[in-house]
């Protein structure tokens, strides 16, 4: 049985490890959802947020986003390639609700599994 968890070990912590997704990503995007994907090496895929005060002016607004992407993340976390994530939100991403960023996430998410396999290291 898979366990459908979020442990500390599939979270992005450490200023290190934005720093290497910041510098060359596979970017994903739409009007309203930004996610940078980055290979890894450690055989299972990390999350990590972005979001800026600027964009979503309120903790709760912030939150509400975090907490939907952490659960799309935990839910799905099987299919995803073995790369680290950092997931970006802008101000349009508040007219939406909850199922419409998840509709958002799949196809953004889809659109990353289909090219992830190029990016994967040849050996």
């Amino acid at each position: 049985m898979i366990k459908l968890t979020f442990p500390r070990e599939l979270r992005l912590l450490t200023p290190a490890s934005f720093s290497y997704i910041f510098q060359d990503p596979f970017r994903s995007g739409s009007p309203f959802v930004t996610i940078l994907a980055r290979q890894n090496q450690l055989g299972f895929p990390r999350l990590g947020f972005a979001i800026a005060k600027k964009q979503l002016k309120r903790a709760h607004e912030r939150n509400r986003i975090k907490r939907v992407v952490r659960e799309y993340f935990r839910l799905h976390q099987t299919e995803l390639p073995t790369m680290d994530y950092v997931v970006m939100a802008r101000t349009a991403v508040m007219d939406l609700d909850n199922k419409q960023i998840i509709a958002q996430l799949d196809k953004l998410w889809h659109r990353i599994k289909r090219n992830a396999a190029p990016l994967a290291p040849k050996h």
